[in-house]
């Protein structure tokens, strides 16, 4: 019996003296390579006695034998849980215990205040360390260099991912073999990648934009990465020559922008850059493509779907869109209070249906019904508006809708007018508690760098934009955003610092 999501990612590539991965320190690892080290690391895994379907709760650095962790979770059948390197001690507790994870793999570091957690909830510990020691390897290292794939269907559990949390306690979204692998062999097929392809791999491999998308794609058509640690900008100036495709937040190319030393020059042997996790300013769309002669290609995914639309490989790239619903995804924009699909120019919620939508959230029946409906469609959460052509726009999400005065006031809306004004270079529009209006909005407003901003100018373009009832009640200059490791603005943060400026 087959291993649907190993056999083809993983298994397809057996022998192949291909380079899968440029380290930084110089060092290749070929395909062949990467999976007799899986296969050391799947013996050393079910040594430690788990078996088919249980958890195995990941926080560690990004490194090769990380990677390689997750494809002997695949290879031995078990639920691989990968879980932000920022959390604490408290925020992983909940996360050990909500899963029922059997084991506990950290970076060594964090090994005396884990291992009581664990053991307290019936779970074992292993360490990985960012170069690669650890108990785990130290196991693995003895280890035959093959092992027999655990026969799993598409249907089975391949991960959880949870979600932010920013709205109460993180939900478990269980992702399938096929969920994974559907939107994997759908990206490849629109993104055009081959196994010519070099990707520039500078995201993080604990949330579904580094490690389902990027990496799968990868593995998908047998291209290689270049496997940076982190984003830094000075590696991915001296990586570019050698990548033809690039995948990131926007703070990437924001920062890449910054430097003089990115230029069109760099850039010109590329193929594809694509932007994801946050939405992309017109202004970096417009600077970017100026700057390379590029455009970039923005997508929109959530954790509990990997990905739902994305602007198109060939034809028009729309700034402030996240293009047309992927093949084999159908998405529509509905009523929040009565589900009815709402007409082409009408904003809504966004509800999406395919073989990339998630299975539930674990053990949250009542989320899960609440969010997932009988026909398979999934309530994201996120409002948006579909355009004549079919282009989707997302205008916030359904929390960050303010009603003032009985009126619907979409934050994006309001966002646009203030990013256009001189000297600002992004904003964040909130609702706040207003004790006439139930709520009012707040304007936060980042400076461009070296500039100042004329509030009183910035107004009177609101003003005239426009209507009475969205103005904001004050503007309020910060130094930066407040922001999430994928980029994401944390408008909560936002909320509970200036909730109470006008009660």
């Amino acid at each position: 019996m087959a291993n649907p999501l190993y056999d083809t990612l993983y298994g397809s590539h057996a022998g192949k003296q291909d380079v899968f991965l440029h380290l930084p320190d110089g060092r290749t690892v070929t395909y062949a390579a990467f999976l007799d080290q899986t296969a050391q690391v799947a013996h050393a895994l079910t040594g430690m006695g788990v078996q088919a379907g249980d958890r195995i709760a990941v926080q560690v650095e990004k490194s090769a034998e990380a990677l390689a962790l997750c494809a002997a979770c695949a290879q031995a059948g078990l639920i691989f849980l990968p879980l932000n390197t920022a959390y604490t001690v408290e925020e992983l507790t909940y996360f050990i215990e909500n899963s029922g994870a059997a084991l506990v793999i950290c970076d060594g570091a964090r090994e005396g205040d884990l291992t009581p957690v664990a053991e307290r909830l019936g779970a074992k510990t292993a360490t990985l360390n960012a170069d690669g020691s650890g108990s785990l390897m130290a196991q693995a290292a003895s280890q035959p260099t093959t092992f027999e794939t655990v026969a799993r269907s598409k249907d089975d559990l391949a991960a959880f991912l949870y979600t932010s949390g920013t709205t109460g306690r993180s939900k478990g979204a269980m992702l399938t073999q096929e969920n994974l692998l559907s939107n994997a062999q759908t990206l490849t097929q629109e993104w055009r990648f081959t196994d010519q392809d070099v990707l520039l791999h500078a995201l993080p491999i604990f949330h579904t934009h580094g490690l389902f998308v990027a990496i799968n794609i990868t593995l998908m058509v047998g291209g290689s990465m270049i496997f940076l640690p982190k984003f830094d900008v000075d590696a991915v100036i001296a990586g570019l020559p050698q990548a033809t495709s690039m995948m990131g937040v926007p703070t990437f190319y924001t920062r890449l922008l910054d430097d003089p030393r990115f230029t069109g020059e760099l850039t010109a042997h590329m193929r594809l850059f694509v932007s994801g996790s946050a939405p992309l300013l017109a202004d970096t769309h417009v600077a970017f493509e100026a700057r390379t002669g590029h455009r970039i290609l923005e997508r929109y995914g959530m954790t509990e779907t990997n990905m739902n639309t994305s602007n198109p490989y060939d034809g028009d790239r729309r700034a402030g869109t996240v293009g047309l619903p992927l093949p084999g995804v159908e998405l529509k924009i509905t009523n929040a209070e009565t589900g009815e699909t709402l007409p082409d120019g009408e904003v809504g919620q966004i509800e999406v249906r395919g073989a990339n939508v998630f299975k539930g959230y674990w053990q949250m029946p009542e989320k899960t019904a609440a969010e997932l409906r009988d026909d398979g469609f999934f309530i994201t959460g996120d409002l948006g508006v579909i355009d004549a052509d079919g282009y989707v726009s997302i205008v916030g999400r359904n929390k960050d809708l303010i009603i003032s005065g009985g009126y619907n006031i979409y934050p994006k809306e309001v966002e646009l007018v203030l990013d256009a004004q001189p000297g600002v270079l992004e904003s964040a529009v909130i609702g706040v508690p207003h004790p006439d209006f139930g709520e009012t909005v707040l304007g936060i407003l980042v400076a461009e760098p070296g500039a100042s901003i004329d509030e009183g100018a910035v107004m009177a373009a609101v003003k005239d934009g426009l209507a009475r009832f969205k103005h904001p009640r004050a503007l309020i200059a910060v130094d930066a955003l407040p922001r999430n490791t994928m980029g994401k603005v944390q408008k909560n943060v936002l909320r509970d610092a200036y909730g109470t400026m006008f009660t």
